[in-house]
């Protein structure tokens, strides 16, 4: 609602200021006051056909046409500074109303087309070789702009336009850890389409362009948290499909410990202990309270498979998904941890390596292997014997971390639970409160609070509640070694930020010519 109203807000005061300019330029000024038609009006005026000023009413491209008009209409009054440049861009409004209150601003006639007719002149001087001629009009050109301010504006365009692209349109995102092998490797690079679950406008506005949420080298967050924006997201172009690869904000990274290695939640480190995670820079930070507190936008982003959608029941029993009861079928390149049992020295390296099985796959006494890979090593050496590994419950570090009431819940015997729809009430109790406590609080911003048997939402007492939004429940494909929803809980679709789209780049130990350019479709 408040992107809407500032942006009736900026329509209003354009039709107003332009009110006042158009007299200056022989325009009844009635039109000027009229959105759409105005900047209709506005466009032969400084050198362009008029249905360039239709192109307003065009979301996301009418940034460019409105700034791009706002700065030819101050030229085209003799205003050719950096500075009056700058000024119409960010808020063409002032521009306007300057314009229209300076006795002194004239209206010189079209910009554009008097730079083509003077390019035009300069073409053809030095077309019929009249040096003298080219010189002067060289040496006079009213238009020219400094060496500095060309590389100067160039550099902020192009910057502009990369920031502006990756804002709305594609982001690219680097693989970082293996928790999607082998579907998606170390080292895979892809380019995200923000387009297919609908364009997500930014809610942090005061950032360092092309950065996500931190400065390199200097270990610092990249942006301001105000002024900031509310939620607003585009329709979508496409449904987020069961089993398809997403893009997402870490849902539960509002409260952070950053350090080299990564990020931790401040509940995570609570639960588990700062030193059991072997990472001596988080200790120092937790001792000291040294978190960061992040907007949606800013939360990291990470890239899972989302194995169950708004509405599904999911379970997972000795590690194969369930989805309402039906067994879910496992990506082509799923790993798991499996028991080794005999001498893996017996099979030729390169064939492994050809495989994609590499040094860092073998754990103590075990190794993450596809079902490809263990076939390979079954019949390579039929004397080693494989077993997928299964682990024991540790409900108190997995979602909903409430061993009393989901009590046996493990990475590969989980659940049975429901993946909350939009519009879809759920009653709510003491015994299933911490499935949903943090949607109700922090997805959905709300206040909730416990008293005993009470559940209280908002201050009134709560038996159920409909939920504002979809979730999902997204797992890594290497499903030992990652760590998701098990770990977390569910994503809300606010949260969404792209689907990938295609690998452009791969690298690990050399290129990996194979996986250049393939498509992230089939993954």
């Amino acid at each position: 609602m408040t992107i809407l109203l500032l942006f009736i807000l900026y329509i209003v005061l354009s039709s107003a200021t332009l009110y006042m300019l158009f007299p200056k330029l022989d325009i009844p000024n009635w039109k000027g006051a009229v959105p759409v038609l105005n900047y209709m009006e506005i466009a032969p005026k400084v050198g362009r056909a008029k249905w360039y000023g239709l192109l307003s009413i065009v979301p996301i491209l009418n940034i460019f046409i409105v700034t791009g008009l706002a700065v030819a209409v101050a030229r085209s009054f003799g205003w050719y500074s950096l500075k009056e440049a700058a000024i119409a861009v960010i808020f063409a409004p002032i521009t306007f109303f300057r314009l229209a209150k300076d006795d002194q601003a004239t209206y010189q006639g079209p910009i554009l087309t008097r730079e083509q007719e003077y390019q035009s002149q300069i073409a053809e001087a030095r077309k019929a070789k009249q040096e003298r001629k080219l010189k002067k009009l060289l040496k006079n050109d009213p238009f020219k702009k400094s060496f500095a301010r060309e590389w100067f504006e160039s550099i902020v365009f192009a910057v502009f336009a990369a920031a502006f692209i990756r804002m709305f349109f594609i982001e690219a995102y680097v693989i970082p850890t293996p928790s999607m092998e082998g579907s998606l490797l170390v080292g895979d690079y892809l380019f995200v389409s923000k387009m297919s679950y609908g364009i997500r406008t930014p809610q942090t506005v005061a950032m360092v362009p092309l950065l996500h949420n931190r400065i390199p080298f200097l270990g610092s967050e990249s942006y301001i948290k105000s002024p900031s924006l509310p939620y607003f997201r585009i329709n979508p172009i496409s449904k987020i499909k069961r089993n398809s690869p997403i893009v997402f904000n870490w849902p539960v990274g509002d409260s952070v410990y950053i350090t080299s290695k990564r990020s931790y939640t401040v509940d995570q480190v609570r639960r588990n202990g700062a030193q059991n995670f072997r990472d001596s820079e988080l200790i120092q930070k937790e001792r000291n309270k040294d978190y960061k507190i992040r907007p949606m936008d800013k939360k990291d982003h990470y890239v899972k498979r989302a194995v169950a959608v708004a509405g599904d029941t999911l379970q997972i029993i000795n590690g194969q998904i369930y989805i309402d009861g039906q067994l879910s079928p496992d990506p082509e390149k799923v790993q798991f941890v499996y028991n080794v049992f005999g001498d893996l020295n017996t099979i030729n390296p390169k064939k492994m390596r050809d495989l994609g099985i590499e040094p860092e796959d073998f754990t103590s006494g075990g190794a993450v292997l596809n079902q490809e890979q263990v076939d390979f090593i079954k019949s390579a050496s039929p004397n080693i014997e494989l077993q997928k590994r299964i682990y024991p419950a540790n409900s108190s570090t997995l979602f909903p971390y409430d061993p009393g009431n989901f009590p046996n819940w493990s990475v590969d015997n989980y659940g049975p639970i429901w993946i909350p729809e939009k519009g879809a009430n759920v009653d709510l109790s003491i015994s299933n409160i911490a499935l949903y406590q943090k949607i109700i609080k922090d997805y959905e911003h709300n206040d909730l609070s416990i008293q005993g048997d009470r559940i209280l939402i908002n201050g009134q007492d709560a038996s159920s509640y409909t939920f504002q939004q979809d979730y999902y429940w997204a797992m890594g494909d290497n499903r030992h070694n990652s760590e998701d929803s098990r770990s977390w809980g569910f994503v809300p679709f606010d949260h969404m930020v792209g689907k990938p789209i295609v690998i452009w780049f791969s690298s690990k130990n050399g290129i990996r010519w194979n996986r250049i350019f393939k498509s992230a479709k089939n993954i």
